[in-house]
C-alpha cells in the first residue's frame, strides 16, 4: 500500500512537493539513493537490488521527479513481464512515456512531476489513462487517485478499507498544515509540519490509518514502509530528503 502525496502550487517559489512512501516486504534488498544507473547518469534514486529499478527517481538538472505505485487490475503475462521499477527511470529521464508497451507491466500508477506540470498515468492491465494534476493537494494510493479505483464489484477488501482510512486521516491534516517551501537547513527546518506527517503523525504502524504501515503476513513475511522520500521542485533546482527508517526523526539525510 504505497502512497504518493503531491502538492502543486504554480504561484509558489517551490511549486511542487512530493512525498513518496514505499511499502514492500522488509526482506527485499535495496540500496539507498545514489546514481546507480550508468545508462542514465543524471538520475538519483534508491535501487531495488532484485530487479535493478527504483520506486522514485529524481533528475536534479531537469528538474524532474517520478514515482511508481502498484495498481489494481490484470497482471502482465509472466513470460513477457517487465519490472515496474523501470517506469520512474524512464519518466524522470525524459518526462514522457512515448512508445511504452503497457501490456509488459503489471498494473501501476506513475506520477511524473516538473515545476510547471504534474502528470499521473494509471494502467489497470486493459487501459492506460493519463491525467494532468492541477493546482492543489493530491493523494495517490494503490487503488488510484484519492482511492477512486476500488474493486469493481462494489465490495471493499481490507486494502480498500485501510487506504480509505489513511486518506480520511491524513488528507485534512496535510491540507491544514502550512505548506513548506523547502530550500536550506535540516529536514525539520525545510519541511516543517509536513515532516511530522511524513513520519506518521504518531500513529502506531499497525493502525489501519497508518501512513507507514507494518504488517506481518503469516507464511509470507513482514510487509511495511521501508523508506520515505521528500522532494521539492523549483524552477532552479531540487531538494531531496530521504529516510531509510520510517518514523525516526533522526534518520533523515539530504540527498540533493
Amino acid at each position: 500500500m504505497c502512497t504518493a502525496i503531491v502538492s502543486f502550487d504554480p504561484s509558489s517559489p517551490v511549486p511542487v512537493l512530493l512525498v513518496g512512501v514505499r511499502d514492500e516486504f522488509l526482506a527485499r534488498a535495496w540500496e539507498p539513493p545514489g546514481r546507480h544507473w550508468p545508462d542514465r547518469p543524471g538520475l538519483v534514486g534508491g535501487r531495488d537490488r532484485r530487479a535493478g529499478g527504483t520506486w522514485l527517481a529524481v533528475d536534479p538538472a531537469a528538474p524532474r521527479a517520478a514515482t511508481v505505485l502498484n495498481g489494481r487490475g490484470r497482471d502482465a503475462p509472466e513470460a513477457a513481464r517487465s519490472s515496474r521499477g523501470e517506469l520512474p527511470l524512464r519518466t524522470a529521464a525524459d518526462g514522457r512515456l512515448d512508445g511504452l508497451d503497457p501490456a509488459r507491466f503489471d498494473p501501476f500508477h506513475l506520477v511524473c512531476a516538473e515545476p510547471d506540470a504534474v502528470r499521473l498515468w494509471s494502467w489497470d492491465g486493459v487501459e492506460l489513462v493519463e491525467r494532468a494534476l492541477g493546482p492543489g493537494l493530491h493523494m495517490v494510493v494503490n487503488n488510484g487517485l484519492e482511492g477512486r479505483d476500488r474493486r469493481g464489484d462494489g465490495h471493499a477488501d481490507d486494502g480498500d478499507r485501510h487506504m480509505a482510512a489513511r486518506l480520511a486521516h491524513f488528507r485534512p491534516r496535510l491540507a491544514a498544515a502550512p505548506r513548506p517551501e523547502p530550500r536550506d537547513g535540516t529536514a525539520a527546518q525545510a519541511w516543517g509540519p509536513w515532516l511530522e506527517l511524513a513520519e506518521g503523525a504518531g500513529l502506531p504502524r499497525t493502525d489501519p490509518r497508518a501512513l507507514l504501515p507494518l504488517v506481518e503476513l503469516p507464511g509470507t513475511g513482514v510487509w511495511g514502509t521501508t523508506s520515505v522520500s521528500l522532494v521539492a521542485l523549483r524552477a532552479d533546482g531540487v531538494r531531496y530528503d530521504f529516510s531509510p527508517a520510517p518514523g525516526d526523526p533522526g534518520a533523515w539525510t539530504r540527498v540533493v
